[in-house]
């Protein structure tokens, strides 16, 4: 006599997060990094898809849900960006003298020649969903909100074996330009996507040197 079908898991069953499946998270959690180096290998456009649709169910102020994503596909747009890039990181060298400038210079602080993704990720501040609840005395709410769906991204990307960076080094209103979309989107982030050429556990700047670990205690107080 055969076992009957289990029923499929439905959005509506509250799951079990067990203690293997904690552990788990724990381990993704730790393992997820900044990656700027990428093997030389396409992405399927539909898995992004799928994790951009992930990273949408974070939660936002208001329910107002306000991220925009822009996948930069276009030679032309790309190479502005990195050109950018790199005037941006000529002038923040100049901030540094002696070692720590050579420092500075010798570390690879993007992927954007390299990662077959990039994606932009803007806050589209003039939404008028969520009707403005929560935004009264925080309106930087809706960055804020835009924020936790990167985060939710850079998770879920590393669970399907995907490296993320998160490239700062950037003129917001620069990249606005070049990506052309409507007026009222603010940047938040630029990201490069793709699969990893290395996995570490550490910090790529941990380990060049440049900065380590902070202690959590003195990043906790209590009053």
């Amino acid at each position: 006599m055969t076992e009957p079908a289990a029923k499929p898991k439905t959005l509506s069953q509250s799951p079990l997060f067990d203690a293997e499946f904690q552990g788990r998270l724990e381990d993704l959690i730790h393992w997820r990094r900044d990656v700027r180096r990428f093997r030389n290998e396409p992405v399927e456009d539909a898995l992004i898809d799928d994790l951009i649709g992930l990273a949408a169910r974070a939660p936002s102020v208001g329910n107002s849900q306000p991220w925009r994503f822009v996948k930069v596909t276009e030679p032309g747009r790309r190479a502005a960006v990195i050109e950018n890039f790199e005037a941006c990181n000529a002038d923040a060298l100049g901030d540094y003298d002696g070692e720590q400038a050579k420092r500075y210079a010798s570390l690879k602080l993007a992927g954007l020649n390299e990662a077959p993704v990039h994606l932009a990720v803007f806050c589209d501040a003039k939404t008028e969903a969520g009707h403005g609840v929560g935004r009264k005395t925080m309106p930087e709410m809706l960055c804020y909100s835009v924020v936790g769906a990167v985060n939710t991204l850079w998770l879920t990307a590393r669970a399907h074996g995907l490296g993320m960076g998160w490239v700062s080094i950037l003129e917001p209103v620069a990249i606005t330009e070049i990506l052309d979309v409507p007026d009222g989107w603010v940047l938040i982030a630029y990201l490069c996507i793709g699969y990893p050429e290395e996995e570490h556990l550490d910090p790529e700047l941990e380990r060049a040197g440049w900065q380590d670990r902070l202690d959590l205690k003195g990043l906790i107080v209590e009053r």
